[in-house]
């Protein structure tokens, strides 16, 4: 089935919010707090492996890598590698010349140009524990769309045809089938089940309610290809967790825009968005969080609810402020006036940070 983010011929995110996120991303500061929580977080007894996907311009990287060159024992610096997954050839070649500006780094940096999705990407599985880094890039990841009737109708994947003129594109309503949604609906229902009382099965019957949720195929697919291939990863991932004045419906919905005259045009329906569209997702971190802990593979997430196994992963949620106020240098990016960047900008970014627990083989 093709997912509604490909369908869409999108760019990948929404250019004013690239450069918005750009603008603080492209300063040391907020690498080197991302640099920072790993310092305080990682066994430097072994080799440091970062790997971070979509890398941009390679800021992000040069930040962390010179923070590491400063501020940690010099053996860590020497021992350690930085892996650039990146899909795009010629930003791959801007980050080597990013990275090019340290020459020291040049030898602890190299860019892979594939996708990282892609699980043969990847080779054989890395035994050794790495950080991952993931910022700006669950927002891009394709998604799909499920439907149903009322509030106790079992759910229908979203398809899209073009209608008998050719000019115009429908919904069309299939039972699950997919795996990977099939699997988001299992995880999604685990913690909000599609279910309720006699009363309120009868109220759904006499006042149907249709309900449309936007699930997060592409990063369970992501996550299920990194803890496959490197199941002792430590993830650090950043986002939007809410877009304002989305005019698209259902739970979870995209941010569909594109530009005329100079203008940005929002659209309430991504079946108008034809041609160069811009589409960018919200993350559900919560979700999210049991996206994690089900590619982990732990057992109640995979209908066995009376194991005793511990969770594999340990998982925390912040603000970006918060996160910022923890691991970075807010008294470096304080204005004379009071306002900070570092903390004020980005009231609707969220960090997520996972690590491998004792329960992990």
């Amino acid at each position: 089935m093709p997912n509604m983010a490909t369908s869409l011929n999108y760019r990948g995110r929404l250019e004013f919010l690239r450069e918005a996120l750009g603008s603080i991303s492209s300063k040391p500061w907020y690498a080197h707090g991302i640099a920072e929580a790993i310092m305080r977080t990682a066994n430097l007894s072994v080799p440091l492996k970062i790997y971070e996907i979509g890398g941009g311009s390679g800021t992000c990287a040069k930040g962390i890598m010179d923070y590491i060159m400063l501020n940690a024992p010099a053996r860590v610096y020497t021992s350690m590698t930085y892996t650039s997954v990146e899909i795009s050839p010629s930003l791959a070649e801007i980050q080597r010349e990013t990275i090019g500006e340290v020459r020291s780094h040049l030898s602890k940096f190299r860019v892979e140009c594939r996708d990282a999705a892609d699980r043969g990407g990847w080779g054989e599985a890395e035994k050794q524990p790495c950080w991952v880094i993931m910022l700006e890039v669950l927002d891009n990841l394709p998604h799909d769309l499920i439907y149903s009737e009322s509030q106790v109708s079992p759910w229908k994947e979203v398809w899209i045809e073009k209608q008998q003129n050719g000019q115009r594109l429908s919904e069309v309503y299939n039972p699950l089938q997919d795996p990977l949604i099939k699997s988001c609906v299992e995880i999604m229902e685990l913690d909000n089940p599609h279910s309720m009382s006699k009363a309120r099965s009868i109220w759904s019957k006499v006042f149907p309610k249709p309900q449309r949720r936007w699930l997060p195929t592409g990063s369970l697919k992501l996550l299920e290809v990194l803890h496959d291939a490197l199941p002792k990863m430590s993830l650090i991932a950043s986002d939007f967790s809410y877009l304002p004045d989305v005019k698209i419906p259902g739970e979870r919905a995209p941010l569909v825009s594109t530009k005329k005259d100079g203008c940005s045009i929002d659209y309430h329906s991504y079946l108008d968005a034809k041609g160069d569209a811009d589409i960018f997702f919200p993350t559900d971190f919560r979700l999210l969080e049991h996206l994690d802990h089900y590619c982990s593979g732990w057992p109640r997430f995979h209908g066995d609810k009376s194991s005793k196994q511990g969770k594999k992963r340990r998982t925390l949620v912040l603000d970006t402020s918060s996160f910022m106020e923890e691991f970075g240098f807010p008294s470096r990016t304080r204005t004379k006036d009071g306002y900070n960047p570092l903390l004020d900008d980005f009231k609707n970014t969220k960090f997520y940070l996972s690590v491998p627990t004792h329960n992990i083989k």
